[in-house]
């Protein structure tokens, strides 16, 4: 499946289906998301992603983002030798305790995991992260497991995302 990258934001939905289908993994656009290239393989274009994750059973939501790949190191010939590992994002189910709390009550298959953007840097998923936060005031409303906003970017860092704003006037 080739990723098609999204700039606007999803709209807050209700919850319509009773059960999740596709069996705790990550959907793109309606689709089981499996990358095309090895995400650690440096043809891959994406360094992470935005996501929402929703409670089928009552309603709340979490909105958050997860990387791909992290770093990590080894020693090789007596010296550290740094490189990309893959994350844990296949069977990621965000970092909010009570959210991890209803994971474990209800079970992974009363919860479906969105990926809202597929981002190309670390600042990009930072600020698409905190956008769709605000846009959609998760700390204002009780279905929401978002307890706070975190975000630190410098426009530098969304040179890639200014470029596709400014194609798109």
């Amino acid at each position: 499946m080739t990723a098609k990258r999204t700039v606007s934001p999803s709209s807050s939905s209700p919850i319509d289906h009773p059960i999740n289908t596709n069996m705790g993994q990550w959907l793109y656009q309606g689709e089981v998301y499996e990358p095309d290239t090895d995400v650690v393989s440096k043809d891959f274009p994406y360094q992470g992603f935005v996501y929402i994750i929703e409670n089928l059973a009552n309603g709340r939501s979490y909105i958050g983002k997860k990387g791909f790949t992290f770093g990590k190191t080894r020693q090789v010939n007596k010296k550290k030798k740094r490189f990309r590992a893959e994350s844990d994002w296949r069977e990621y189910h965000g970092s909010s305790e009570s959210l991890l709390s209803d994971v474990e009550h209800y079970g992974r298959d009363k919860f479906r995991r969105t990926i809202l953007h597929l981002c190309r840097s670390k600042g990009e998923a930072s600020y698409l992260e905190a956008y769709e936060q605000f846009s959609r005031n998760v700390l204002l409303r009780d279905d929401y497991y978002n307890t706070w906003i975190s975000c630190r970017v410098r426009n530098s860092h969304l040179k890639l995302l200014r470029e596709d704003y400014s194609c798109e006037e």
